[in-house]
């Protein structure tokens, strides 16, 4: 791994970690979510068009599938993030989510297309399994019901990393599509299909734009540009090389949200982040 890609890389996972800490703090629905989809799409419109000026867009039928179905796989991930920040605390949903898109990745692999995991990518596996356990255990009552929540939240979360990883892999590395065109789809398709929800709400708009402004321009610029650092990376790295790396917003995740949030449990989530990075890393040795 290149130092200039092992950079990109790292700045992507704070950067990451930081997007999902503004979005916790605000328990945004859709509406928060279409706001930041807008924002995203305005801000970055200058980029798709210098883009396209170097190199004109193929629009053929694979890029165009390719590109909205990582839009819709995105919408999917993002609707669970939100449910689970709406439930859960950030020291779990983010690390559960983080580590469950690699073992999900790695568990399709398997089964679907038949590949075979080494000692050390078994030993990952494991880690993970166990980090998540430690997190679901964590608390008895009503905080531990919340914990649960998180972890179940995390899960489906990580479900739809694995996803748009893969479909966005192959879109970049395998179809050519550009990085800016995949990450653009992602802010273009919510604006669509969620306008009937907006519209039916559309006296909520200025409200939310009042209230959490600094919010949604922060994930609007932070979100996209975060996966823009890691599309580019994976222009000329592996993936097996660039997951783990990107993982270490795990820990600042974590970070965030015991020292500015002030989430309980701190060594214990703390701890069970490290378990699920060190299997995120152990996983990658495929």
């Amino acid at each position: 791994m290149s130092p200039t890609s092992l950079l990109l890389v790292l700045a992507a996972a704070v950067l990451h970690a930081l997007w999902n800490l503004l979005t916790k703090q605000v328990k945004g629905g859709l509406l928060f979510f279409w706001l930041v989809s807008l924002f995203s799409a305005v801000l970055f419109l200058p980029f798709l068009l210098r883009e396209l000026l170097h190199a004109p867009l193929q629009l053929n039928q694979a890029a165009l599938t390719l590109a909205l179905g990582s839009g819709l796989l995105h919408i999917f991930y993002f609707v669970a993030l939100q449910a689970g920040y709406r439930k859960g605390d950030l020291s779990v949903v983010y690390p559960v989510a983080r580590g469950a898109g690699p073992l999900f990745s790695v568990l399709g692999a398997v089964l679907i297309f038949g590949e075979r995991m080494g000692i050390w990518a078994v030993c990952g596996f494991l880690l993970i399994i166990a980090g998540v356990c430690v997190l679901a255990w964590l608390s008895s009552g009503n905080e531990g019901k919340s914990v649960r929540h998180g972890v179940y939240f995390g899960l489906l979360t990580g479900f739809f990393i694995a996803g748009y990883t893969l479909w966005d892999k192959a879109a970049v590395a395998d179809y050519g599509v550009s990085a800016i065109v995949i990450a653009f789809a992602s802010m273009i398709l919510p604006l669509v299909l969620l306008l009937p929800v907006t519209w039916g709400r559309r006296h909520e708009i200025g409200v939310e734009i009042k209230l959490h402004w600094k919010q949604i321009l922060g994930v609007a610029v932070l979100q996209p540009l975060s996966y823009l650092l890691v599309l580019i990376a994976m222009k000329t790295t592996p993936v097996h090389y660039v997951a783990p790396v990107r993982e270490v917003s795990i820990v600042f995740g974590v970070f965030f949200g015991i020292n500015v949030l002030k989430e309980k449990d701190s060594r214990k989530r703390l701890l069970a982040a490290v378990v699920i990075l060190a299997g995120i890393v152990l996983l990658s040795q495929t």
